[in-house]
Parts: C-alpha cells; structure tokens; sequence
C-alpha cells in the first residue's frame, strides 16, 4: 500500500552519506560539483545542505571503511525533515506498511542532536528520516556513523550505523537548555546546517 507522503512531509530532502579517505580532498570535490560550501565541517566530518537538487550530502572520513574505488562508499541514507512530528508520522507511516522501525530520540550523533527513525533496505542498508533539534558546538561527540560490515537483514533497523540504535554516540542533550547535564554546549542548528 502506498501513502502519499505530500500531506506529511512539509520539507525534506534526502540525506546521502558517504564514507571518504580524505574529507579535506572530498569537501574540495563536492564543492565545485555543488558549487556550494560547506554547511557544517568538523574534524573528519563535514555536510552539504544543497538546495538544487534538494540534498544533504553528509563525508566522513572513514578511510579503513572506505578502500579504494567505490567499495565502502555508502555509509547510510536518509530523509530530513523539519519537525519531531514528521519523524513521528513517519515512524507510524513506515510501521503500518510492515517494516521493522527503530526510534531514537533527543540522540548525540554527527555533531547534532537529533529525533530519527531508522529502516533497513532488504539487503541492510540503513536509512533515517530524522530531524535536527540543535547543534553540539563543542565538538565532543567522539563516533561518527560508520557502517559495520555484515550487519544485514535481521541484525535490527539502524543496526549497521555505529550511531544506530543502543549504541553510544554521545551525550544525549536538553534541548530546551544551553548546556546539556554532560556539559556539552549546544546551539539551535543554523537553517542551512539542518
């Protein structure tokens, strides 16, 4: 059965990331592909918010994962969204059609914290509708997602992110406070940043 999604989802864009050797050599490319900067860069993680065509394109610097070529490239998918309320649709949407969610809320992960749902594909690539509630300005979130070889069908939804549900990925944060009870500072996510 197939739902129309316009009536959910106010904005979205889909979310690509990708595993790179070098994110300094990776920001330099995607920049003039996209011929825009980037919206947030961190050491080895930077992310896109490209508006033609509509995506956030997310490098970490995974060069183990990575290799050469394009094996390992894919790191996850996802689609952002504006509001935890889209995220909570979402979830029910993608739980009524039969597939196996997983949920984190008020989650550190990426440099923000964030709401987000996760999906695995048939074959376990994981995919996250999420939304970002604030920024983690300090830098002190120690993992980026980082796909886990053979973590496919059955291992759970998000299970082959580092960052994927049970996995510690950071302080979870009070988003209705500067400062979360682990001393992280936040900030409210920039517009582009999101």
């Amino acid at each position: 059965m197939l739902v129309d999604v316009s009536e959910v989802i106010v904005m979205a864009r889909v979310q690509l990331a990708l595993n790179v050797s070098d994110v300094d050599a990776a920001v330099e490319f995607y920049s003039k592909l996209f011929g825009v900067a980037p919206a947030k860069r961190r050491a080895g993680y930077a992310n896109f918010a490209v508006d033609v065509p509509p995506l956030k394109l997310v490098l970490i610097e995974n060069p183990d994962v990575r290799g050469s070529g394009v094996a390992g490239a894919l790191n996850h998918l996802g689609v952002e969204v504006e509001t935890t309320e889209e995220v909570t649709a979402a979830t029910a949407r993608l739980a009524g059609a039969g597939l196996e969610t997983a949920v984190e809320e008020n989650t550190a992960c990426c440099y923000a914290v964030q709401d987000k749902a996760w999906v695995d594909d048939p074959d376990g690539a994981p995919w996250e509708v999420y939304t970002v509630l604030s920024d983690v300005v300090d830098g002190s979130v120690p993992t980026l997602r980082t796909v886990q070889p053979g973590s496919g069908p059955g291992a759970g939804p998000g299970a082959a992110c580092a960052c994927g549900p049970g996995v510690d990925c950071g302080p979870t944060a009070d988003t209705t406070d500067t400062t979360d009870t682990t001393g992280v500072d936040l900030e409210p996510a920039p517009a582009g940043a999101r």
